[in-house]
C-alpha cells in the first residue's frame, strides 16, 4: 500500500501563486509515476501534470507555461508550483501515484490522496 498526503491548498487571488506538496509513504517503490489531478464542482477529474520516475513530465494544455511539477526523491515528495492562477483553476487537487507497466504508458494501478482545495478568489 502507498499513502499520499497533500498539503498547500488554500485561497489565492487570480494571478497569484501556490505550491502544493504530496508526501508519499509505504511501498513507494511500487509506483513509477506521480501526478496531480483536479476536479471542479460538477466536472470530471482531469489530469493537471505528471512526472515519471525518470523525470519525464506531462502537462494539461491549460496549465502549460504556468504550472511546474517536480519531485524530491530523497523526501518522497512531489510538488506542483502553480503560477498565474486563474479563477477556473478552482478545484480539489488530488495527488496520484501510479504503477505503469515498465516501458509503456499503461497504468496497472493507482493510489490517490484525499485532495486539497484550491480556490481562486477575487
Amino acid at each position: 500500500q502507498v499513502q499520499l498526503v497533500e498539503s498547500g491548498g488554500g485561497l489565492v487571488q487570480p494571478g497569484g501563486s501556490l505550491r502544493l506538496s504530496c508526501a508519499a509513504s509505504g511501498i513507494i517503490f511500487s509506483i513509477n509515476a506521480m501526478g496531480w489531478y483536479r476536479q471542479a464542482p460538477g466536472k470530471q477529474r482531469e489530469l493537471v501534470a505528471a512526472i515519471t520516475s525518470g523525470g519525464s513530465t506531462n502537462y494539461a494544455d491549460s496549465v502549460k507555461g504556468r504550472f511546474t511539477i517536480s519531485r524530491d526523491n530523497a523526501k518522497n515528495t512531489v510538488y506542483l508550483q502553480m503560477n498565474s492562477l486563474k479563477p477556473e483553476g478552482t478545484a480539489v487537487y488530488y495527488c496520484n501515484g501510479r504503477r505503469l507497466t515498465p516501458g509503456t504508458c499503461t497504468a496497472e494501478y493507482d493510489y490517490w490522496g484525499q485532495g486539497t482545495q484550491v480556490t481562486g478568489s477575487s
